[in-house]
């Protein structure tokens, strides 16, 4: 089970606030973020299918009902409501590997106001964090332009145990290989995969001696860590003796760097090698590499197989969270939904209302063009020009003219009714594939690491005048 006290506190208070005073509506709640990570040009929504197990199994045990009695807070009423409480509630989500982008609602919550707030600080923690590691597991790989695999070695560098794993998964989602986490492989079914220490070579009286033990206990798994003395004297020595008794035996090496000039160190060593007679051997580095360090180092044609990554990969580097919120969009009113939104001075935060679609719009070579947000309810007519109306702005439009697009397609779909999925959790094998073919739809430009084109999300003619409408009448009543 899923404990329900992974949550805020103040989600808590409002739950028996809306308790007591039995104000506890249906509402519609949207999870969306507002500026994409990392100054790119997108985001891999993941999380999901983790959060609709927690959700499935979120309760209130018998420790944490007494726990929250002693915090004299909670009344007696309240509490025996905890006690036997399930969400119960419908989601409609993007597929998991799906690319997205700022303002469109990713999430959509169908439920009573206390089940919806109870679950807000869940659903941001999964959906904010494995998105945001996802999205940097996938600018790495991009950054490879094709040349070696992604290890994810992030464990012992990961913001706690909790977030080693989740990032694990995340990263695989993105793009990598392996991980180095084995209890995120056994748990997620994500191939492991590790070298040795340094400390494995310092054990032994030299490096030979040490490498020749690590090659007969894994044969086919072969990989030499060089930089403990001296990468390019002793470390590749070593390396190309032990090396050379493995090609008689029918078998490869690899050698790993984890320090130095990275690219440098790598074109010796490949020559090296090569002039060894060690041509399948391969290399494999690391030490705190990023997505620029691995593009430089691809421009630069450094010779190099793999890619071992952890602090950058796992943390976010540079990227503390994706700053993804959780809004009230409608509330039920005498039998009827009524849009709800938030009005800030800052125009970017105002909120969108109602209950919402996401289109996706193709070309004729499958390639995605531009998102359209709509109400829930509007029917889009395929073959005809349709208005994209920018979302900051009430004048700024362009037209999606019938000779330019093919067709469209929902992103929200339903994942979850009363509480229960609607389908088995999908190997995250699967999740992976569909995050690479999704990606592969949207032209280059839009996943440059610098400066990328900036994808269009727009509002539909009818979502647009609600929102403006409702902001005018705010504004009035702020006025009286």
């Amino acid at each position: 089970m899923t404990s329900a006290l992974v949550t805020d506190f103040y989600e808590l208070t409002m739950a028996q606030g809306y308790f007591l005073k039995k104000h506890n509506p249906q509402v519609v709640f949207d999870m969306f973020y507002r500026t994409n990570p990392f100054h790119g040009g997108y985001i891999i929504f993941t999380g999901l299918e983790d959060l609709l197990t927690k959700l499935e199994n979120l309760c209130f045990s018998e420790e944490d009902i007494a726990y929250l009695s002693s915090l004299g807070v909670f009344r007696k009423e309240f509490l025996d409501f905890l006690s036997t409480y399930r969400f119960s509630g419908t989601i409609y989500a993007f597929d998991e590997g799906t690319p997205a982008f700022p303002g469109e609602p990713l999430v959509r919550v169908h439920t009573n106001l206390i089940d919806a707030q109870i679950i807000e600080s869940l659903l941001l923690n999964d959906i904010n964090f494995q998105s945001l590691i996802a999205t940097k597991a996938s600018r790495m790989v991009l950054a490879t332009k094709g040349h070696g695999a992604i290890m994810e070695f992030g464990l012992r560098r990961a913001q706690g145990e909790d977030g080693a794993h989740s990032a694990s998964r995340a990263s695989f989602i993105g793009g990598t290989k392996v991980t180095s986490n084995t209890y995120a492989g056994k748990k997620y079914d994500i191939p492991v995969a590790g070298t040795m220490a340094h400390s494995w070579i310092m054990s032994f009286d030299n490096e030979v001696d040490a490498f020749r033990a690590f090659a007969e206990l894994y044969p086919d798994n072969c990989i030499l860590l060089i930089d403990t003395y001296d990468t390019l004297g002793s470390g590749i020595d070593a390396a190309i003796t032990v090396g050379l008794e493995m090609k008689k035996k029918g078998k490869k090496i690899g050698v790993r760097i984890d320090s130095g000039d990275l690219s440098y160190l790598p074109k010796v060593i490949r020559r090296r090698l090569d002039e060894a007679g060690l041509e399948n051997a391969t290399i494999c580095v690391s030490n705190d590499l990023n997505e620029e360090i691995i593009l430089n180092l691809v421009n630069d044609n450094t010779p190099i197989d793999s890619w071992g990554i952890g602090t950058h990969l796992v943390t976010g580097g540079n990227q503390a969270a994706l700053n993804g919120v959780y809004k009230l969009a409608a509330k039920e009113e005498d039998g009827k939904f009524i849009p709800t939104m938030k009005v800030s001075n800052s125009y970017e935060k105002t909120t969108n209302p109602g209950i919402k679609q996401v289109y996706r719009f193709y070309d004729e070579f499958g390639s995605a063009l531009a998102d359209l947000i709509t109400l829930d309810d509007e029917t889009l007519e395929q073959g005809t020009n349709i208005p994209f109306y920018h979302p900051f702005s009430t004048q700024d439009y362009f037209m999606m003219k019938k000779k330019d697009y093919t067709h469209f397609e929902p992103l929200l779909t339903k994942k979850m009714e009363n509480g229960r999925r609607l389908y088995p959790e999908p190997h995250i094998r699967e999740i992976q594939n569909r995050a690479t073919d999704f990606l592969s739809e949207f032209d280059k430009s839009y996943k440059r690491q610098i400066n990328p084109h900036i994808y269009k999300v727009s509002l539909s003619s009818k979502l647009r005048e609600l929102k403006t409408k409702l902001i005018r009448e705010s504004k009035e009543e702020r006025n009286k």
